[in-house]
């Protein structure tokens, strides 16, 4: 077999040829193949091989992108059959036969029909076989062959990935490493240099530069400031054909900024700063600001003031806004014009994160003076002390002096005060003061009992400026004065034992006072002298704010009395001394040997009787039972009830379940059923039988004279009005049911309803006359009218 290819650079074809030769543009190489041996043309030497098969395939090459108006030659088959008579056809088949690649079914040649992309599709694999014309059997067994899209230079190089964004600390060394960008080629790495990319730089030199190879992007320059520039836009190009001329390339953007390090520190505009602080100015409140200037930004840029030294450090504070980064100046102590007029503060401003590879640039931090000037401003007075405390005795006079307070204008004018009290509560109207002196007065009499301290507001003024007020507080305490005489701690229930002993004590008192303990703490009790001696109790003083009382004589008895009043007087330790009489009362009672209280007064009465609590309560249990006993046979006396119908056939309570099966309608004499299906057959108004009606009943003339003169709805109605009128109906709802078919027709009923109990008067003869289809009924009926009749 002979094969025809438009290219010879492949170097694959020298495994699968034994000769190749290449020729001009106007030829082509070919390859002559035989069983038994391989001639290469030019009469060069011949290589005998074993024969093998009929034919050798090869690849096959084809350029991409071919923009010519005829399809590209792609090569030629030919069979060693082929004589060249036309005997021989050749079938392509495969990826792309038929639409992208065709061939001369005659000659072998085969074409290309379509543009190819080898980006698209690297190769196509195809099968061939050579058949006879005439019989369309093969002449050779069908072999694959590959044609391949041979690659030209028809991609740039693209970057994936741009454009980029990129930092790098500002003061970097020379060289160093900022970003690799790689571009990709589609085109054949494998074939030429068409997918070879090399890097340059387009745009930001000096600043930058890359590596040709391997697109790394360093910078180069020393001590690039971020101060001076920060941000530079690098344009970086790829090329391929290893660059030279005729390659392509792409570029992409490398937006690249230098980031901040601490290498500035920070300085004060100025090195002398002044400020004016008004002598007013509240303790604790910001009073000025003051700001170092630092090139950096973020935390390079934080600092700390601090005041180093200076005659107002003790005066002044300074903290740092760390928003702002500005030096807050905030007072501490108050300002006085009249003994200070200034201050000179030393503040320092220093970074609080430093990088010590710039230490070399100098000190981060900065010193500079602030001179305070204070300003006079018209103060209010000031009082001596900042609050006070005054007393005044209970019970004073109105007006009595109780204190006074003093005040001064603080200002060189040294202006008169005027001096009053503001009334925003009550307490304060219950004291006066002397608008020019400051001397409190009260005006009202005071009990300490009810109040022992007030708290009073006092306000001064400066005459010549009455807006300019300062408050003070004042605290009046009131003293005690010996006024409340002293009583009984309480209501005292003294009991004395019928067996009492001479001398025993059966009750110990104390006394209260509420006066304070320097008026009333010491009290002293007795009998009231002013009756005579008692022969029953006595009384003795303690000299610890007690006494006992005792008895004088021996047992007493309750039936000869039961109750004895002991007059008590009780006098304090005031100056003077008040006292006051209180009356005790001593009830005799039964005792047991230990002295517990047995009974008193009203336990006697009962003993007296002759009953015991035993007793007692045995005879309140028994009338509790007889009590009950009565309910419960009144409530079951109430509860039994007779029945409103005692009678088994209560339609209320029994329903009555028949079993029987009627006879139909020859069934009549079980029930008349006439009377509920036609009215006019009622014989009578039924009424009940268990009750006499009250009312008159219609008679049977009435009754069918009305039957046969109204319809069915005032029939219904009637009977309707006879039931709502009807005094003996029973206590609950009844249902009573017409159902009423109609008038008679003319014709007469046909239902045998009636047979059973009337007998009809009706004449069949006119069923003669109504024609032959009654003919029938006529003589049913005729003949059983005579029967009836005998």
């Amino acid at each position: 077999m002979r094969i025809t290819s438009t290219s010879c650079i492949c170097p694959v074809l020298v495994c699968l040829c034994f000769v190749q030769r290449c020729y001009g543009a106007a030829h082509h190489g070919s390859i002559k193949v035989t069983r038994n041996q391989t001639k290469h043309i030019e009469g060069e030497t011949e290589v005998h091989h074993r024969p093998k098969r009929g034919w050798v395939w090869n690849q096959f090459f084809v350029l991409e992108e071919h923009m010519g108006p005829d399809p590209q030659y792609v090569g030629k088959l030919h069979s060693n059959s082929d004589k060249g008579d036309g005997s021989v056809k050749y079938i392509l088949t495969g990826e792309g036969a038929g639409t992208i690649f065709i061939i001369d079914d005659t000659t072998g040649d085969i074409h290309s029909t379509k543009s190819l992309d080898r980006e698209q599709k690297t190769h196509y694999v195809l099968h061939a076989q050579a058949i006879d014309r005439r019989t369309n059997k093969p002449l050779e067994p069908e072999s694959e062959f590959i044609i391949k899209v041979q690659d030209i230079n028809d991609n740039a190089p693209k970057f994936t990935d741009g454009p980029y964004i990129v930092t790098v600390p500002e003061m970097s060394e020379m060289g160093t490493s900022v970003l690799q960008v790689t571009a990709t080629d589609a085109d054949d790495p494998t074939y030429g240099n068409s997918a070879r990319v090399v890097y340059s730089i387009l745009q930001g030199q000096p600043y930058f530069s890359v590596d040709p190879k391997t697109g790394v992007i360093r910078t180069a320059l020393h001590n690039m400031d971020r101060e001076a520039r920060e941000h530079y836009s690098v344009v970086i190009q790829a090329k391929d054909m290893a660059g030279q001329v005729g390659g392509l390339s792409g570029s992409t953007t490398v937006n690249i900024t230098l980031t901040d390090v601490n290498d500035n520190p920070p300085r004060f505009p100025q090195k002398h700063y002044q400020l004016y602080v008004p002598e007013s100015a509240q303790v604790g409140s910001a009073v000025g600001k003051i700001k170092a200037n630092d090139a950096d930004t973020g935390s390079n840029a934080d600092m700390k003031y601090t005041i180093i030294n200076g005659d107002g450090s003790g005066v002044f504070s300074i903290s740092t806004d760390k928003e702002t980064r500005e030096g807050i100046l905030s007072l501490k102590k108050p300002l006085n014009y009249e003994k200070k007029k200034s201050y000179t503060l030393n503040i320092e401003g220093a970074n609080t994160h430093v990088d010590f590879r710039f230490s070399h640039l100098g000190p981060f931090k900065d010193v500079t003076m602030l001179k305070v000037i204070v300003g006079d401003v018209d103060e209010p007075p000031l009082f001596t002390m900042p609050s006070y405390v005054m007393e005044v005795y209970e019970n004073a006079k109105i007006g009595t002096p109780v204190g006074t307070v003093t005040a001064h204008d603080p200002d060189a004018a040294n202006s008169l005060v005027r001096y009053f009290i503001d009334h925003n509560t009550e307490e304060d109207r219950y004291f006066t003061i002397d608008a020019s002196t400051g001397t409190i007065k009260t005006a009202k009499i005071f009990d300490r009992e009810e109040t022992p301290w007030y708290n009073i507001t006092v306000a001064a003024s400066e005459i010549d400026n009455p807006g300019l007020v300062s408050h003070v507080t004042v605290g009046v305490r009131i003293l005690d004065v010996n006024d409340n005489p002293p009583e009984l701690a309480r209501d005292y229930d003294v009991i004395v034992c019928e067996n009492a002993k001479p001398g025993q004590v059966i009750q110990t008192i104390t006394a209260t006072d509420k006066d304070n303990s320097a008026n009333g703490a010491r009290f002293h009790f007795s009998l009231d002298e002013g009756l005579s001696l008692n022969p029953n109790f006595t009384l003795r003083n303690n000299e610890d704010n007690t006494a006992s009382i005792l008895t004088r004589r021996r047992r007493y008895s309750r039936a000869a009395q039961d109750v004895y009043y002991l007059p008590v007087l009780v006098s304090d330790g005031g100056v003077p001394a008040l006292s006051s009489s209180s009356t005790l009362t001593v009830r005799v009672c039964a005792c047991e040997r230990d002295g517990r209280v047995r009974t008193c007064r009203a336990e006697a009465f009962l003993s007296s009787a002759g009953l015991s609590t035993g007793a007692l309560i045995a005879i309140l249990l028994c009338i509790v039972i007889l009590l009950a006993i009565v309910v419960l046979f009144i409530t079951l006396r109430r509860s039994k009830k007779e029945p409103l119908i005692i009678s088994e056939e209560d339609v209320r309570e029994n329903v009555v379940t028949y079993d029987d099966e009627g006879g139909g309608e020859e069934d009549t004499e079980a029930f008349d059923i006439t009377a509920l299906r036609n009215p006019s057959a009622a014989e009578e108004l039924k009424y009940r039988r268990d009750v006499r009606p009250e009312v008159k009943p219609l008679s049977r003339h009435h009754l069918s004279s009305s039957l046969d003169s109204i319809d069915v709805q005032e029939f219904i109605k009637q009977r309707l009005a006879e039931a709502d009128l009807d005094p003996s109906v029973p206590p609950y709802d009844s249902l009573q049911t017409y159902a009423y078919e109609g008038h008679r027709s003319e014709a007469g009923s046909i239902s045998s309803l009636d047979s059973a109990t009337t007998h009809s008067d009706q004449d069949y003869n006119y069923l003669g006359d109504w024609g032959p289809e009654f003919k029938k009924l006529a003589e049913l009926y005729g003949e059983i009218e005579p029967e009836r009749t005998t």
